[in-house]
Protein backbone atom coordinates (compact mmCIF):
# COMPACT_ATOMS: atom_id res chain seq x y z
CA UNK A 1 0.00 0.00 0.00
CA UNK A 2 1.47 3.26 -1.13
CA UNK A 3 2.07 5.74 1.67
CA UNK A 4 0.37 9.67 0.72
CA UNK A 5 1.33 12.46 2.58
CA UNK A 6 -1.55 14.91 1.59
CA UNK A 7 -0.33 18.61 3.00
CA UNK A 8 -3.28 21.42 2.98
CA UNK A 9 -5.24 23.39 5.41
CA UNK A 10 -8.65 23.63 2.93
CA UNK A 11 -10.54 20.81 5.19
CA UNK A 12 -12.84 20.07 1.76
CA UNK A 13 -10.10 19.60 -0.71
CA UNK A 14 -7.91 17.39 2.52
CA UNK A 15 -11.61 15.25 2.74
CA UNK A 16 -12.25 15.00 -1.16
CA UNK A 17 -8.48 13.89 -0.94
CA UNK A 18 -8.62 11.20 1.63
CA UNK A 19 -11.75 9.91 0.59
CA UNK A 20 -10.49 8.85 -3.54
CA UNK A 21 -7.13 7.95 -2.56
CA UNK A 22 -8.37 5.90 0.12
CA UNK A 23 -10.95 4.02 -2.40
CA UNK A 24 -8.07 3.54 -4.83
CA UNK A 25 -5.74 1.71 -2.08
CA UNK A 26 -3.35 4.60 -0.93
CA UNK A 27 -2.48 4.83 2.98
CA UNK A 28 -3.30 8.42 3.68
CA UNK A 29 -1.50 10.52 6.10
CA UNK A 30 -2.64 14.64 6.45
CA UNK A 31 -1.02 17.35 7.28
CA UNK A 32 -2.91 21.30 7.87
CA UNK A 33 0.68 23.20 8.11
CA UNK A 34 4.45 23.04 7.26
CA UNK A 35 5.45 22.37 10.21
CA UNK A 36 3.15 19.91 11.02
CA UNK A 37 3.70 18.05 7.46
CA UNK A 38 7.87 17.86 8.20
CA UNK A 39 6.46 16.36 11.32
CA UNK A 40 4.20 13.55 9.99
CA UNK A 41 6.47 12.76 7.10
CA UNK A 42 9.59 12.26 9.71
CA UNK A 43 6.98 9.56 11.29
CA UNK A 44 5.69 7.81 8.61
CA UNK A 45 8.05 8.15 5.60
CA UNK A 46 6.02 9.19 2.61
CA UNK A 47 6.37 7.50 -0.90
CA UNK A 48 4.72 10.79 -2.43
CA UNK A 49 3.74 13.98 -1.14
CA UNK A 50 0.64 15.78 -2.28
CA UNK A 51 1.42 19.67 -1.11
CA UNK A 52 -0.30 23.16 -1.36
CA UNK A 53 2.09 26.11 -1.30
CA UNK A 54 0.01 28.30 1.04
CA UNK A 55 0.61 27.24 4.67
CA UNK A 56 -0.55 29.02 7.59
CA UNK A 57 2.79 28.64 9.46
CA UNK A 58 5.27 28.72 6.42
CA UNK A 59 5.35 28.75 2.70
CA UNK A 60 5.29 25.12 1.39
CA UNK A 61 8.40 25.91 -0.79
CA UNK A 62 10.64 25.79 2.58
CA UNK A 63 8.07 22.09 3.48
CA UNK A 64 9.72 20.78 -0.35
CA UNK A 65 13.15 22.06 0.76
CA UNK A 66 12.90 20.33 3.94
CA UNK A 67 11.78 17.11 2.82
CA UNK A 68 14.20 17.02 -0.44
CA UNK A 69 17.30 17.05 2.88
CA UNK A 70 16.80 13.73 3.31
CA UNK A 71 14.25 11.99 0.98
CA UNK A 72 13.78 11.17 -2.61
CA UNK A 73 9.73 10.40 -2.84
CA UNK A 74 7.91 12.36 -5.28
CA UNK A 75 6.86 15.66 -4.93
CA UNK A 76 3.17 16.72 -6.58
CA UNK A 77 2.74 20.32 -5.70
CA UNK A 78 -1.14 21.47 -5.75
CA UNK A 79 -2.10 25.26 -5.66
CA UNK A 80 -3.83 27.79 -6.15
CA UNK A 81 -1.18 30.03 -7.65
CA UNK A 82 -0.80 29.95 -11.09
CA UNK A 83 1.80 32.96 -11.79
CA UNK A 84 5.16 31.09 -13.10
CA UNK A 85 7.39 32.20 -10.81
CA UNK A 86 6.14 30.26 -7.79
CA UNK A 87 5.94 27.26 -10.09
CA UNK A 88 9.35 27.69 -10.84
CA UNK A 89 10.66 28.06 -7.09
CA UNK A 90 8.73 24.73 -6.70
CA UNK A 91 10.56 23.09 -9.37
CA UNK A 92 13.82 24.75 -8.48
CA UNK A 93 13.44 23.59 -4.78
CA UNK A 94 13.11 19.49 -5.41
CA UNK A 95 9.31 19.61 -6.39
CA UNK A 96 8.55 16.79 -9.19
CA UNK A 97 5.14 18.69 -10.64
CA UNK A 98 3.01 20.85 -10.18
CA UNK A 99 -0.74 20.95 -10.64
CA UNK A 100 -3.26 23.86 -10.26
CA UNK A 101 -6.27 23.95 -8.41
CA UNK A 102 -9.47 24.16 -9.31
CA UNK A 103 -8.02 20.54 -10.46
CA UNK A 104 -9.93 17.29 -11.59
CA UNK A 105 -9.40 14.10 -9.36
CA UNK A 106 -8.99 12.15 -12.37
CA UNK A 107 -6.08 14.01 -14.20
CA UNK A 108 -4.68 14.42 -10.30
CA UNK A 109 -4.62 10.41 -9.98
CA UNK A 110 -3.02 9.86 -13.18
CA UNK A 111 -0.33 12.56 -12.38
CA UNK A 112 0.53 10.45 -9.11
CA UNK A 113 0.45 6.91 -11.33
CA UNK A 114 3.04 9.00 -13.66
CA UNK A 115 5.56 10.13 -10.40
CA UNK A 116 4.91 7.19 -8.37
CA UNK A 117 5.78 4.54 -11.84
CA UNK A 118 8.72 7.21 -12.85
CA UNK A 119 10.58 7.67 -9.90
CA UNK A 120 12.58 4.73 -9.63
CA UNK A 121 12.59 3.53 -12.81
CA UNK A 122 16.09 4.03 -13.76
CA UNK A 123 17.27 1.68 -11.24
CA UNK A 124 17.47 -1.56 -13.16
CA UNK A 125 17.21 0.16 -16.65
CA UNK A 126 20.31 1.83 -17.83
CA UNK A 127 19.48 1.74 -21.24
CA UNK A 128 16.43 4.28 -21.87
CA UNK A 129 14.76 4.49 -25.15
CA UNK A 130 14.32 7.98 -26.90
CA UNK A 131 11.83 7.61 -30.10
CA UNK A 132 14.06 5.33 -32.14
CA UNK A 133 17.36 5.82 -30.20
CA UNK A 134 18.93 3.80 -27.25
CA UNK A 135 20.83 5.59 -24.71
CA UNK A 136 22.92 4.00 -22.14
CA UNK A 137 23.67 5.80 -19.46
CA UNK A 138 26.60 3.45 -18.43
CA UNK A 139 28.45 3.17 -21.35
CA UNK A 140 27.11 7.07 -22.14
CA UNK A 141 26.14 5.89 -24.95
CA UNK A 142 23.31 7.24 -28.09
CA UNK A 143 22.72 4.41 -30.93
CA UNK A 144 19.80 3.51 -33.16
CA UNK A 145 17.50 0.28 -33.22
CA UNK A 146 20.53 -0.28 -36.54
CA UNK A 147 22.91 0.09 -34.23
CA UNK A 148 24.47 3.35 -35.99
CA UNK A 149 25.55 5.62 -33.35
CA UNK A 150 24.52 8.87 -33.01
CA UNK A 151 27.65 11.53 -32.15
CA UNK A 152 26.66 14.07 -29.14
CA UNK A 153 28.53 16.74 -28.11
CA UNK A 154 29.85 16.46 -24.19
CA UNK A 155 27.21 19.35 -23.63
CA UNK A 156 24.36 17.85 -25.41
CA UNK A 157 25.23 14.56 -23.57
CA UNK A 158 25.06 16.28 -20.35
CA UNK A 159 21.88 17.87 -20.98
CA UNK A 160 20.09 14.78 -22.20
CA UNK A 161 22.07 12.67 -19.26
CA UNK A 162 19.97 14.70 -16.68
CA UNK A 163 16.77 14.64 -18.34
CA UNK A 164 16.81 11.07 -18.98
CA UNK A 165 17.49 10.49 -14.94
CA UNK A 166 14.76 12.22 -14.32
CA UNK A 167 11.81 10.71 -16.51
CA UNK A 168 8.41 12.34 -16.27
CA UNK A 169 10.01 15.39 -14.05
CA UNK A 170 9.11 19.04 -15.07
CA UNK A 171 12.65 20.55 -14.37
CA UNK A 172 13.15 24.13 -14.51
CA UNK A 173 15.35 25.74 -16.62
CA UNK A 174 17.19 27.13 -13.50
CA UNK A 175 18.23 23.79 -12.58
CA UNK A 176 19.16 22.42 -16.30
CA UNK A 177 21.79 25.61 -16.54
CA UNK A 178 23.03 24.60 -13.09
CA UNK A 179 23.33 20.93 -13.48
CA UNK A 180 24.36 21.43 -17.41
CA UNK A 181 26.69 24.52 -17.26
CA UNK A 182 27.37 24.91 -13.63
CA UNK A 183 26.75 28.33 -10.82
CA UNK A 184 26.45 31.42 -12.99
CA UNK A 185 24.63 29.79 -16.38
CA UNK A 186 21.12 30.28 -14.28
CA UNK A 187 19.66 33.00 -16.61
CA UNK A 188 21.55 31.80 -19.79
CA UNK A 189 18.32 30.35 -21.31
CA UNK A 190 19.45 31.30 -24.88
CA UNK A 191 22.37 28.28 -24.37
CA UNK A 192 19.08 25.83 -23.13
CA UNK A 193 16.86 26.27 -25.97
CA UNK A 194 20.05 26.11 -28.60
CA UNK A 195 20.95 22.67 -27.25
CA UNK A 196 17.46 21.69 -26.93
CA UNK A 197 17.07 22.26 -30.15
CA UNK A 198 20.36 20.42 -31.43
CA UNK A 199 18.77 17.32 -29.48
CA UNK A 200 15.79 17.10 -30.99
CA UNK A 201 17.08 17.40 -34.44
CA UNK A 202 19.21 14.23 -33.52
CA UNK A 203 16.42 11.96 -31.63
CA UNK A 204 12.78 13.01 -32.41
CA UNK A 205 11.12 11.56 -35.72
CA UNK A 206 9.76 14.80 -36.01
CA UNK A 207 11.81 17.99 -34.27
CA UNK A 208 8.84 20.59 -34.68
CA UNK A 209 6.64 17.90 -32.51
CA UNK A 210 8.56 16.26 -30.42
CA UNK A 211 7.33 13.31 -28.17
CA UNK A 212 10.09 12.90 -25.45
CA UNK A 213 11.87 16.07 -24.93
CA UNK A 214 9.03 18.34 -24.40
CA UNK A 215 8.44 22.33 -23.13
CA UNK A 216 6.59 23.29 -20.82
CA UNK A 217 6.26 26.89 -21.48
CA UNK A 218 7.88 29.51 -19.17
CA UNK A 219 8.73 26.84 -16.29
CA UNK A 220 11.84 24.36 -18.10
CA UNK A 221 11.40 21.34 -20.06
CA UNK A 222 10.54 17.19 -19.31
CA UNK A 223 11.69 13.33 -20.78
CA UNK A 224 8.81 11.86 -21.28
CA UNK A 225 9.88 8.02 -22.23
Amino acid sequence: MTRVLVVDDEPQIVRALQINLKARGYEVFLAGSGAAALKVAGQHPPELVILDLGLPDFDGVEVIRGLRGWTDAPILVLSGRTDQTDKVEALDAGADDYVTKPFGIDELLARMRAVLRRSNMLQDQPVVTVGGASVDLAAKRVTLGTGEDIRLTPTEWHLLEVLVRHPGKLMSQRQLLTEVWGPGYETASGNLRFYMGQLRRKLEADPARPKHLLTEPGMGYRFEP
